[in-house]
């Protein structure tokens, strides 16, 4: 739970958000296997989400970087220390849509090669 909290409640709680609908709509295409146009519809969306979380995540870093530049552009100097765990805490939301979007392809590379698929 630090983890998510060092990452900031906005950008962790997208990412979950995304994160969780994939999960969504992993399970309807799981439920639509008999139906292989609809099931390839809902893995689509699937994969489109796993993406929007890792995207989320990026932009999330992004933003962090930018802000923790502008104290550092006001203060004109900071500790190597102090810039460090700046960094490090900015890497949180882009681990967190990375580890997203690395479980959404493993369940799509699984059902793809599972006997479930058709």
């Amino acid at each position: 739970m630090q983890f998510f909290y060092e990452g900031g409640w906005l950008f962790m709680s997208m990412v979950t958000i995304a994160a969780l609908a994939m999960l969504v709509f992993f399970g309807i295409a799981l439920g639509k296997r008999t139906d292989p146009k609809r099931a390839q519809y809902y893995l689509t969306i699937t994969n489109d989400l796993g993406l929007l979380a890792l995207m989320i995540g990026l932009l999330g870093q992004i933003i962090g970087l930018y802000q923790a530049m502008e104290y550092i552009a006001e203060m004109g100097e900071v500790s190597m220390q102090l810039l460090a765990g700046g960094i490090k805490v900015s890497s949180h939301t882009t681990l967190y849509g990375f580890f997203w979007f690395i479980i959404t392809k493993l369940l799509i590379v699984g059902y793809r090669i599972s006997p479930f698929s058709t």
